[in-house]
């Protein structure tokens, strides 16, 4: 008799399976971008945003040994030190999905999935448009530029200065 089964089977039986997300979850930890099948990055994308959110909700030695099944030994740490701490004012939607084409050899479609919050990167200031009547134009907001100062440049100009080589008349 056949039974209702959650999920995307890739024709694996269900410790294959297991393996296959644990893989693949491992390295989007750790690496913060893979490239995989378009059915594979949905299949995990749902899984990979509740570990991170059982990161975020539970403290201490009990997280790593709730994420532990899920993630290696090394991703769960990631994880919990670097990873989740990002997300803490973000409710959801952790991840992105970006196409990238398709496969060479089986035509497959190639997708990589990525967290939406890189590491290391800080919020850009961007210009942003004020909320208008169809008739007004908008008007732009100020934003704060580091100028460098012209001075600044000439005096190091003036400090390096290149010693000067004499040319001999070589024969």
């Amino acid at each position: 008799m056949k039974k209702r089964v959650f999920g995307r089977q890739f024709k694996r039986d269900i410790h294959e399976r297991k393996a296959l997300f644990k893989g693949l979850a491992s390295s989007l930890v750790m690496y913060e971008r893979i490239e995989t099948t378009e059915e594979k990055a949905k299949a995990i994308k749902g899984h990979v945003e509740k570990l991170v959110t059982k990161a975020l909700n539970t403290e201490g030695i009990h997280t790593q040994g709730l994420l532990q099944p899920y993630l290696s030994p090394d991703a769960v740490k990631k994880l919990v030190t670097d990873v989740a701490p990002r997300f803490a004012k973000r409710p959801g939607g952790y991840t992105r999905i970006i196409k990238i084409g398709q496969r060479f050899n089986d035509n497959a479609n190639m997708v990589w999935l990525e967290w939406v919050e890189k590491s290391g990167t800080k919020a850009v200031e961007t210009l942003s448009l004020e909320k208008t009547t169809k008739k007004e134009t908008p008007v732009k907001k100020a934003v704060k530029k580091t100028v460098v100062k012209k001075e600044t440049t000439e005096k190091v100009k003036k400090e390096v200065k290149k010693p000067k080589i004499k040319k001999e008349n070589v024969k």
